[in-house]
């Protein structure tokens, strides 16, 4: 089970993935994981990701495709693994093609603009605990106001409506061209295709995942 989640920032990609790997028994795999490992673990391609970062240059594809390798041949992948974020981009799914990194599944969790705006403009958080509320799906009992402590409820950055939009906007200009992508490839490696409708509960989303995924 080599599979490829995509979806939009706010998506539910997150939720979705955990009960995909403990279904399937795969390890979830992604790029800042990859990156944050190699370079604790100082193998070459972590020393060469590690000297760009430092510099405050991106990591070239070139360096992720071989960290993805590296990942995959490893113990925990034989069974399979989630990609999760990864490939961001065309040149990152075409670079997977060439280096023979075969996919069998691609599942994107598809999200109107609008619904996902509405879920993540609509979080509020409570700094101490992390508890997080929605003002429509989850409101607190008090309006602003955590249910157990009774302090200031916070929105954070990366949830206010125009910060949202402008990661759509990326999203769409970046990734959404993978859907295209994998849907247009043909021949014996290419990945069975599976477009999801991400609304509802989770529990109802799982379950189209799994009716796909077989």
């Amino acid at each position: 089970m080599r599979l490829i989640l995509l979806g939009a920032p706010g998506a539910g990609k997150g939720t979705q993935a955990q009960y995909i790997t403990e279904k399937f028994g795969i390890p979830q795999i992604s790029t800042g994981d990859m990156l944050r490992a190699a370079v604790k673990a100082q193998t070459p391609l972590g020393i060469e990701a590690k000297q760009v970062m430092d510099a405050g240059g991106l990591v070239s594809d070139d360096i992720i495709i071989g960290l993805v390798k590296e990942r995959i041949a490893e113990d925990d992948c034989a069974s399979g693994f989630l990609f999760d974020g990864f490939p961001r981009t065309i040149p990152q799914a075409q670079a997977m093609v060439e280096e023979g990194v075969s996919i069998d599944h691609v599942v994107e969790i598809a999200v109107d603009d609008e619904e996902i705006v509405s879920r993540m403009s609509g979080r509020r958080v409570h700094p101490g605990s992390g508890r997080v509320y929605h003002v429509i799906h989850n409101p607190p009992k008090t309006e602003g106001v955590d249910d157990e402590t009774g302090e200031a409820l916070v929105q954070r950055d990366d949830d206010q409506e125009e910060t949202v939009r402008k990661r759509l906007e990326i999203y769409h200009e970046q990734t959404s061209p993978l859907v295209d992508f994998y849907q247009d490839m043909t021949g014996s490696d290419a990945p069975a295709y599976h477009r999801i409708e991400g609304v509802g509960s989770v529990e109802q989303i799982r379950d189209r995942v799994f009716d796909e995924l077989g």
